[in-house]
């Protein structure tokens, strides 16, 4: 093909844009609403139900081992069916579900219908994110993986809002009603996504978004696809490593996602559209984080953007502890909401420079069974810890070592793996 834009003139509309703007919805609908907007949720739901903090952490592990157990045959259902239905059909479930929990009033029926949610985000968000690494050659794909990564940031900010006005307005009601409200606005972006999305830049007669732009005044071709479909045993090592530090990420950002919220109102005194308030600012400040970690990826390498980003989170869960000044905790949900969509927009773009764009799927499936293994883990033990303590400090102060010790894993991977990426 000579044109490399094939049929469509060169001032038409490149579909990556087109790609990249349907991600954001289905990321502010698959992990925005379906995963955090449970923290918003979960006092009230707490209270509504009689719940403690054990059973509470074990609402946010449910969808975690639903999340995980997608993740193991994910992969095989993008390539068999395409990302465009698989990921179409992961939004239907998550918000099948969602809404089912309306009418939930045992805890054994929640914790199915939020596993269903959960194996819902894994079918929408993995093959997503693979989708917009083949929709970008590899200078671009760090910062169009982040950009993706602001509609979670969104969805935080619409659930931060939404959620306390319906409680407020329907006292006992609100929680149920809000679960039916975000609900039904996932099935409004699986609608989108099986409308807008493509699987492959071929499927509009274009190449990837970038591959016509030379980064340096020379051509930029098209990476190369390997020959097998297989990984190799380094590429497998590889993937390892970067699955140990993905589970610790998973671990310790769903303990202050799922807990945060609830150790203000039940522990600092906040009322629940105060908490909203500090949680929409986490999504304010989350828009840039995807960006700004693709950027640093970008410019200086992988494994340096994701210690920076560690270091943020480590300094985030400490200045959440009590007995802090307020003022500490206004700088951990800006150091927490900087560095969320970080990890998830780095990883990716990492795998996709190791395996290439037709093997990311299953490639970043494998790699997330690790950040599974860390959620499911994560949200439970604190949850027991809150329980036996009272409190939810010596979860935040542990969180806070394991992403020190991510931070050094990864200052120690950037001394190789960065070497030829700038």
């Amino acid at each position: 093909m000579n044109n490399t834009t094939g049929s469509r003139s060169p001032s038409s509309l490149h579909y990556g844009w087109i790609i990249l703007g349907t991600g954001v919805g289905v990321m502010f609908a698959c992990l925005g609403l379906g995963r955090f907007a449970l923290g918003m949720l979960l006092p009230a739901m707490g209270d509504g139900l009689g719940l403690n903090y054990s059973q509470m952490g074990l609402i946010s592990t449910a969808n975690f081992i639903g999340y995980m157990v997608s993740v193991i045959f994910v992969g095989r259902v993008a390539n068999r069916f395409g990302p465009r239905l698989t990921i179409s059909a992961g939004l239907m479930i998550i918000g099948i579900s969602m809404a089912l929990i309306w009418g939930a009033n045992r805890l054994a029926a929640i914790l199915v219908f939020y596993f269903l949610t959960g194996i819902g985000s894994g079918l929408a968000n993995i093959p997503m994110m693979a989708l917009v690494a083949g929709w970008f050659v590899k200078h671009w794909r760090g910062r169009a993986a982040g950009f993706m990564l602001v509609g979670n940031g969104l969805g935080i900010i619409f659930s931060g809002f939404i959620v306390p006005l319906l409680i407020a307005e329907m006292a006992g009601m609100g929680w149920r009603f809000g679960w039916l409200i975000l609900g039904g606005v996932v099935l409004s972006m699986a609608a989108l996504a099986a409308i807008a999305l493509r699987n492959s830049p071929a499927q509009v007669n274009q190449r990837p978004m970038g591959a016509d732009r030379p980064k340096d005044g020379g051509p930029d071709p098209v990476e190369e696809q390997p020959m097998s479909s297989k990984l190799s045993k380094t590429e497998v090592g590889k993937l390892v490593q970067l699955g140990l530090v993905y589970s610790l990420f998973g671990a310790t950002y769903a303990v202050y996602a799922t807990f945060i919220v609830t150790s203000l109102v039940n522990e600092r005194g906040f009322d629940t559209q105060a908490a909203g308030l500090f949680w929409s600012i986490v999504g304010v400040i989350s828009l840039f984080s995807g960006p700004y970690a693709g950027y640093i990826a970008d410019r200086f390498g992988r494994f340096t953007a994701l210690t920076i980003i560690f270091v943020q989170f480590s300094i985030a869960h400490l200045l959440a502890l009590q007995g802090l000044p307020t003022f500490f905790l206004y700088l951990s949900i800006f150091a927490f909401g900087l560095s969320l969509w970080g990890i998830p927009s780095v990883m990716a773009a990492t795998v996709g420079d190791l395996v290439g764009p037709a093997r990311t799927s299953s490639a970043f499936g494998f790699v997330t069974i690790f950040f599974g293994i860390g959620q499911v883990a994560g949200p439970a033990l604190a949850g027991f810890l809150a329980e036996f303590t009272g409190l939810f400090d010596a979860a935040f102060l542990i969180c806070a070592v394991l992403t020190a010790i991510a931070a050094a894993a990864c200052a120690r991977l950037s001394k190789k793996g960065d070497r030829g990426q700038q």
